[in-house]
């Protein structure tokens, strides 16, 4: 699904940046080449961040124990 309509960036170009180590939508967005333009996107984006980021915390945390 498209996530910036702006910049057709696709939730998995986001899930991929989050799990790269982006912070935020801004680096997600800078790590394909493309910058916010309107910023509709941007909570949905940081949603998509911070559940990738949560799910990736989890499943280290499994692995550890």
């Amino acid at each position: 699904m498209i996530v910036c309509v702006c910049n057709a960036i696709r939730e998995d170009e986001i899930c991929t940046a989050a799990r790269n180590g982006a912070p935020c939508a801004i680096a997600a967005y800078r790590s394909v080449d493309c910058e916010v333009q309107c910023g509709h996107c941007l909570p949905y984006a940081d949603d998509l961040i911070a559940e990738e980021r949560a799910a990736q915390l989890a499943l280290r945390s499994r692995r550890a124990a």
